[in-house]
């Protein structure tokens, strides 16, 4: 999937990820690339992505390493397959199901 058929797919929506049957995770696409993830635990990272060489690729606040991906639709949704580990690729499957992503604030230290 390219770049901006990963955007017109993704932009503006929720979708949640899973693996294996399990909740792994939600991301919401904002406008100009950015993006905001979860583990679904309430605590949210904002970030970034862009295109690189066929790979959608994210940068987030607390990681300025790239984390790659590819992605295609398949079965009404999305599949993204990890691509940094390429022996260790990982498959997840991703669907926008109208949930909020929970998103606490920060935490207050004593």
């Amino acid at each position: 999937m390219s770049a901006q058929e990963f955007d017109e797919y993704t932009r503006g929506k929720t979708l949640f990820y899973g693996e294996n049957g399990q909740s792994y995770g939600a991301e919401h696409y904002l406008d100009n690339r950015r993006v905001r993830w979860s583990f679904l635990d309430g605590e949210c990272k904002d970030g970034t992505w862009y295109e690189d060489a066929g790979q959608i690729c994210f940068v987030y606040e607390d990681n300025p390493d790239p984390q790659c991906w590819t992605f295609r639709e398949e079965g009404g949704g999305l599949v993204a397959r990890f691509a940094n580990l390429p022996g260790a690729t990982e498959l997840y499957e991703a669907r926008d199901i109208n949930e909020e992503m929970i998103c606490l604030g920060p935490e207050v230290g004593v």
